[in-house]
């Protein structure tokens, strides 16, 4: 179900300036708001966690390795 609420015009500014696109939804850019302040998923956490292992163990490629390996 849909609907409508009132937002001033101080914060209908601040939500323009986040847009990617000028088609972008206010819904799409609240969306993409909450998502910053949510909890992550285990899984990810995991990940995270892992990727820290491997960085402390050296296993990584700067940006410009990978830009010369890729001949950019």
């Amino acid at each position: 179900m849909a609907t409508t609420i009132q937002i001033s015009e101080r914060l209908q500014l601040e939500l323009n300036k986040r847009k990617f696109f000028d088609r972008e939804t206010y819904e799409e850019i609240i969306w993409g708001i909450m998502e910053d302040t949510m909890e992550l998923n285990e899984e990810t956490k995991k990940e995270i966690a892992e990727a820290r292992i491997e960085i402390k163990k050296g296993k990584f490629v700067t940006l410009s390795e990978a830009k010369k390996e890729l001949g950019l």
